[in-house]
């Protein structure tokens, strides 16, 4: 075939290659990170440097295996070898210890594993629209987790790491005297908003597994005295009375019709004077010639996470706005991410139908 002008003007670069060569290969430094995180490697070096064989004999790993994998994530900054077969966490590498904070051990063990396999079926997903994880594993994930008890903590914990959304800070709930967190996992929004107000009692209504969690914590931070877990999903009746409700991170996970079957149990809890804040990353258009910023990558990587594992996806403002509407809210405001933070998420702030603005509060 005859390469015209315009091909040949177009034809891939060395640079070109050597960006691809990163993408395909970048499922080998995940799987990596997961091997190593499994075994506890990280954990082991968090006091000091070790050599690759004492790691491996108290893993039970085969110390070659161990010392040429260690040799591999060190290349890219997981880790240093001091010396010829010694190796050390680097800064990014600690993130992979059980007890830093926000630790992403669980989300590389989760990514590793369901997640992986997924990936691996994502033909499924295109040629169907349905997820891959249904498929590969015969149910939905959320059924899975529910049968799966140690799969539940490893994406309870995977899920408590992520901070909470800080355009929050942005809500005014002084006076609030009750707020329920719906879906909250191991109770991370309520710790972060109970210690600025101290009259204020929360509630977190989850699924048995993760309040176990969310009861630890809470005790570990003095708040349990302020706080009251309460198991059930967010498809049944949920606690009445509360001043605020929050769905952090919760509405994306579910088609539409679910997502309004959830905002309605809300609405049937919560007395005409509350509010519902739904914290969601919201889809927007990126400007033509405008730079897709990292938050905005990032969300489509979660977006193409959601695709093969969930049934949800992320929405607009205006589609947000649907699903609350028919569900019994009217929106009152939208509160965007800070500008210099490294979350997108944004906080719509909705109140019973008909309720005058005024009066909510």
């Amino acid at each position: 075939m005859t390469t015209t002008p315009e091909r040949a003007a177009t034809a891939p670069s060395l640079r070109d290659r050597m960006t691809l060569a990163g993408i395909l290969t970048g499922g080998w430094l995940a799987q990596g990170c997961y091997a190593v995180a499994e075994l506890g490697l990280p954990d082991l070096l968090a006091d000091g440097p070790r050599p690759a064989a004492e790691l491996a004999a108290e893993t039970d790993a085969d110390p070659r295996a161990v010392r040429r994998l260690l040799r591999v994530l060190s290349s890219v900054g997981l880790f240093t070898e001091p010396e010829p077969g010694v190796f050390a966490l680097a800064p990014t590498g600690r993130l992979l210890c059980t007890d830093t904070v926000r630790s992403s051990r669980s989300a590389a063990i989760m990514f590793g594993e369901e997640v992986h396999r997924s990936f691996g079926a994502i033909t499924h997903t295109l040629r169907t629209g349905t997820p891959a994880f249904d498929s590969l594993y015969g149910m939905p994930f959320y059924d899975y987790l529910d049968s799966h008890p140690e799969a539940a903590a490893v994406f309870t914990s995977a899920m408590g790491a992520a901070p909470v959304p800080p355009a929050l800070n942005a809500v005014d709930l002084t006076g609030v005297g009750t707020l329920v967190d719906v879906g909250g996992g191991d109770g991370s929004l309520l710790a972060k908003v109970l210690p600025h107000h101290p009259v204020m009692r929360g509630v977190l209504t989850e699924l048995p597994d993760a309040l176990e969690g969310a009861r630890d914590r809470l005790t570990l931070l003095g708040l349990a005295d302020r706080t009251d877990l309460v198991a059930g999903s967010f498809f049944d009746p949920l606690p009445e009375g509360g001043d605020v409700y929050t769905l952090s991170r919760v509405l994306h996970n579910w088609n539409d019709d679910k997502a309004v079957r959830i905002l309605r149990r809300v609405r049937e809890a919560m007395p005409d004077h509350g509010r519902l804040l739904v914290l969601e990353r919201l889809e927007t258009p990126v400007p033509e010639g405008a730079a897709l910023t990292r938050q905005a990558a990032q969300g489509r990587l979660i977006d193409l996470l959601m695709l093969v594992m969930l049934e949800g996806w992320d929405r607009s403002e205006g589609e947000y706005r649907a699903l609350l509407e028919a569900a019994g809210f009217t929106v009152r405001a939208v509160h965007p991410a800070p500008l210099q933070s490294d979350r997108a998420e944004q906080v719509i702030e909705a109140v019973p139908a008909g309720t005058p603005t005024g009066e909510a509060r």
